[in-house]
């Protein structure tokens, strides 16, 4: 009986719902100090994030660890979810990346959707961007050349 207990104990221990307290991005791994379930704190946990995706999660967000052979002296976060800001509403199929201020990127059924949330979207460090289809806009096109306040409407009628 006693073995199966330990056992038991053992088992229980493997994995564990936690809460963020905070996260240091600063290292080539994550580490975060988290907040277990039964209130029990503990710190310096990896994250193992998936490869070519990074987030660093609010204080708060919930944590799934794992306790490799119950040992809770080693854990590492594998997911970390915070229902605050999760996006709702996406058909079956749909993808998003978002974040807590309203901006992300979805791809959903009918195309892809970029919202900035009303912040500037910025695109940088490329020599051009190469657009292969026609291109609408419902605001004003500024280049180089509307640095004197000259729309494309008022170059146009200069050309014309």
């Amino acid at each position: 009986m006693r073995g199966f207990q330990s056992l038991q104990r053992q088992v229980l221990n493997l994995i564990c719902r936690a809460v963020v307290k905070s996260v240091n991005a600063s290292k080539k791994c994550q580490v975060v100090d988290l907040e277990l379930i039964a209130g029990e704190p503990t710190g310096n946990i990896e994250h193992l994030e998936s490869y070519g995706f990074t987030s660093k999660a609010r204080s708060g967000s919930e944590a799934l660890v794992l306790f490799p052979d119950g040992d809770r002296s080693h854990g590492v976060v594998v997911a970390v979810s915070d229902r605050r800001y999760r996006m709702r509403g996406l058909k079956d199929g749909e993808v998003a990346l978002y974040d807590d201020l309203g901006q992300s990127v979805t791809l959903t059924r009918s195309g892809i959707v970029v919202d900035g949330g009303g912040n500037l979207i910025l695109f940088k460090n490329a020599p051009k961007a190469r657009f292969e289809m026609d291109i609408e806009s419902t605001g004003q096109i500024r280049d180089l050349c509307d640095s004197n306040g000259i729309t494309m409407s008022s170059m146009r009628l200069t050309y014309n």
